[in-house]
């Protein structure tokens, strides 16, 4: 054996036994982790795990091109100084190659095996009574600037914005929205 086949050997330990070492965490931490969920950044294990797992180096925070990862303060408790998005005041662009995800040092962030097909950030709702199409008015803003397209965000028959299963819940369509506040809302999801 090689000095390169004993370093993947090596590797793979450890990192079984971080995953160990998380899993055994998570359950310490899970019943102590309060309910409130944050919208993570792509690629985010569960709320418990993530917090276990992450270290708050705030790399990925460094790497986002448009700061839109914040930490969190220290009146988050026990998810002080992890890493959130806030998509009321910065959309996620959804980055190809997920630069926070890969500069994570640790499972905390990883990007998913198909990109951005599996990731789910948050859920993004219409408020229908602020929404002006549902006031007939021509708008559809929030649709064409959807990164992901029809499957994420369309208009129906009568122009009106409809949430598709492959929304990611990057923000954008909040950002664009012509209203103010904006007629969509992002609230967090497990991941």
């Amino acid at each position: 054996m090689n000095g390169d086949e004993r370093g993947i050997d090596r590797r793979g330990f450890f990192t079984r036994g971080l995953r160990r070492a998380l899993q055994e965490a998570v359950g310490a931490l899970s019943e102590r982790v309060a309910p409130v969920l944050h919208v993570r950044p792509p690629g985010a294990l569960p709320e418990a795990a993530f917090v276990a797992a992450c270290t708050r180096c705030g790399e990925c925070a460094r790497v986002c091109p448009v700061q839109a990862i914040v930490m969190l303060p220290a009146e988050a408790g026990l998810a002080a100084g992890t890493p959130t998005l806030e998509l009321a005041t910065r959309a996620c662009i959804m980055c190809e190659t997920m630069p926070c995800a890969t500069a994570c040092p640790t499972p905390a962030l990883e990007v998913p095996p198909w990109g951005w097909r599996d990731v789910r950030m948050a859920e993004v709702v219409i408020d229908q009574g602020r929404c002006i199409t549902w006031r007939d008015v021509e708008c559809g803003i929030c649709a064409r600037v959807c990164p992901v397209g029809e499957d994420a965000l369309r208009l129906d028959e009568r122009g009106r914005p409809v949430v598709g299963a492959a929304c990611t819940g990057c923000g954008q369509c909040l950002s664009a929205c012509v209203t103010a506040p904006s007629s969509l809302t992002a609230t967090p999801r497990e991941t």
